[in-house]
């Protein structure tokens, strides 16, 4: 894309949708009555110096997508319980919204985590509970991402005998496809949740919308209805792609690592544990710049048969929206563009509402963008 048309991220909330562009960042909920509230500012745009190099732009960007993240999705998770508790009919849908614990609020850390921009990085600033939240979901993506595979590897492989070494390529395929069973079988699960499979078209409505602007077609619920839920850069295809990267990169670092031999299976695999920790950062890297150039190259042609492992679990975590799911992520996107163009002139600290999305089209401070 030229200059004048930034990549655009974006990332699904509970009732609304965040997007960000490299300078600003706009997250728009849904209320209960109908309206939406918007929360936006501009931002430094880093893209400079070693920001822009291959691999370190890409931890710069899953970095800066855990701290947007954990914003929004605190942002939206304070909306919907204000409405909540606004009724007792609302209330009693709360309480069993809190039966998902764990299950729920889990799989929205791994959603922001791994939902990140094409090359984008900015600035949000920030205080120790942002930075709280963001080491949370980090340790959350950990957990599910390296412990968790490789304790049910470790487990199958104690359990049927098999005698692999923790560090042998045998046992990081059968971590890596433990990997994929994992997140592919929790996203199954959470799906059938009422309020996480509503999130899931939120996300089909980012995606529709950033396919609209990808398109230079106009900023409309009928151009936007019209466009796929499948999006290449999406955060589900980079989940399905560090999979497959960790199997690879974890072999190959596996024998050239000194040999674990402490007579424990538990102290062995805990040891390799902690040795792969610091491959993580190489493995997010490398990803995004494959990601980067399939979303690039692979669209269109043969070539386009590299997207559909993502492009068949995205059909997990993406459903088809409703016209005012798709007005929220429209909202969003013009806002963004809006505090892309503007700067930190006439900008708003406080969060606004507006009554509708044709009020929020009919503001001053926000023309309708092409």
């Amino acid at each position: 894309m030229a200059d004048a048309r930034p990549y655009i991220g974006g990332q699904a909330v509970l009732e609304g949708v965040m997007m960000r562009a490299p300078s600003s960042f706009a997250v728009v909920v849904r209320r209960r009555d109908g309206s939406l509230l918007v929360r936006e500012r501009a931002m430094t745009d880093t893209r400079r110096g070693m920001a822009r190099w291959p691999l370190v732009r890409g931890v710069a960007s899953l970095v800066e997508s855990l701290r947007l993240g954990s914003e929004a999705l605190r942002f939206s998770a304070d909306q919907v319980e204000r409405d909540w508790a606004a009724d007792e009919a609302a209330q009693k849908k709360a309480a069993g919204g809190a039966r998902l614990g764990i299950l729920s609020a889990l799989g929205l850390s791994l959603f922001a985590a791994a939902t990140a921009p094409d090359g984008e990085a900015v600035e949000s600033g920030g205080g120790g509970g942002r930075k709280l939240g963001s080491w949370i979901m980090l340790a959350v993506a950990i957990g599910f991402f390296v412990v968790l595979p490789q304790g049910a590897a470790a487990g199958l492989n104690r359990l049927l005998g098999l005698g692999l070494d923790v560090q042998s390529p045998a046992f990081q395929a059968i971590t890596g496809a433990f990997k994929l069973t994992i997140v592919v079988g929790y996203l199954l699960a959470i799906r059938r949740v009422p309020d996480i499979r509503r999130v899931f078209q939120y996300h089909g409505a980012e995606h529709k919308t950033i396919s609209t602007y990808e398109a230079g077609e106009t900023l409309t619920v009928e151009h936007a209805r019209a466009k796929t839920t499948m999006h290449p850069r999406c955060g589900t295809t980079f989940l399905v792609m560090v999979a497959l990267v960790s199997i690879l990169v974890f072999t190959a670092i596996g024998w050239m690592l000194p040999r674990i031999h402490t007579g424990s299976t538990l102290l062995d695999n805990g040891a390799f544990l902690l040795a792969k920790l610091p491959f993580l950062p190489v493995i997010a890297a490398v990803t995004f710049e494959i990601q980067r150039l399939f979303a690039r190259y692979c669209t269109t042609g043969p070539l386009r048969a590299l997207l559909w492992p993502g492009f068949l679990v995205q059909k997990i975590t993406t459903a088809e929206p409703e016209d005012a799911q798709l007005e929220v992520a429209l909202a969003s996107l013009r806002v963004t563009l809006f505090r892309q163009e503007q700067g930190q002139a006439s900008a708003k600290s406080d969060d606004v509402a507006f009554p509708s999305y044709d009020a929020l089209l009919a503001a001053d401070r926000l023309r309708p963008a092409a």
